[in-house]
């Protein structure tokens, strides 16, 4: 993705939000202010870890990012992340940022079972050596709920994360939040599987189990035990780190 479309983005999307009761809703009738709603979120994170992977080589990550969803279930979003991997796999590779642009659409076809489907767009602004597999990445999910459970399917539509010659490599994502009911405590449960096409080894399966604590005003702190059982063959970085071994993370969460 060039810069030239990153600003487009980001102009269509402020766009959007200065001018939202000037555009039609679904319905044909004229949007309101309050057909929109605009949040923001902050994460300070003991580490980035993305599907099961690290992504800053253990240390912590500052993230943050924002979401403008609609009455209809229309969404457009950003979410931005340090980290290292690219560089801890590289010396030669300078990318410390990982942003995300995603829309798509959510709603439900029954009671109780909410749908998920968009498209997201993985940018790792940088200087790279000629030659060099681009990491960007462009995904097409679609996910189906039923309770407190969610079942989301992914389909890279280009290389993946920089392997060569994997594009529609896939991911299956089965993961639940349970309300305890007790002092605002929701158990996380996740397991996923990672497919990478035509890279020798390179499919793995990550699972995470953790809680999350709700102090109101926005505000939720999260412990979380992750790991996987990628092939450290394929996955040490040149640090001498294994990049999916077991891990706990830690992280605080403020939304606006």
């Amino acid at each position: 993705m060039s810069r030239n479309t990153l600003a487009a983005l980001a102009l269509l999307t402020l766009t959007a939000t200065v001018q939202a009761a000037d555009i039609p809703a679904a319905s044909g009738t004229p949007a309101t202010a309050s057909d929109y709603t605009l949040t923001a979120n902050v994460t300070l994170a003991s580490q980035y870890r993305y599907r099961g992977l690290m992504q800053t080589n253990n240390k912590p990550a500052v993230q943050g990012g924002f979401d403008l969803t609609h009455a209809s279930g229309f969404y457009l979003g950003n979410w931005n992340s340090s980290i290292s991997w690219l560089n801890d796999s590289d010396s030669d590779v300078s990318a410390p940022v990982e942003m995300d642009f995603y829309g798509g659409y959510k709603g439900n076809i029954a009671d109780g079972m909410p749908v998920d489907l968009g498209v997201l767009r993985y940018y790792y602004p940088g200087d790279y050596p000629s030659g060099y597999t681009s990491p960007d990445t462009t995904e097409l999910y679609a996910g189906v709920g039923y309770g407190p459970v969610m079942f989301k399917y992914s389909i890279a539509m280009t290389n993946l994360f920089g392997f060569a010659d994997s594009r529609y490599s896939q991911y299956f994502d089965l993961s639940g939040n349970f309300d305890t009911g007790v002092w605002g405590l929701t158990v996380n449960a996740h397991i996923g599987r990672q497919n990478v096409r035509n890279v020798d080894n390179g499919s793995y399966t990550d699972w995470k189990v953790g809680l999350t604590k709700d102090f109101g005003h926005g505000l939720a702190i999260s412990l979380a035990y992750l790991d996987t059982n990628a092939d450290r063959a394929v996955y040490t970085n040149t640090r001498g780190r294994d990049m999916g071994r077991a891990t706990g993370l830690l992280s605080v969460t403020k939304t606006f």
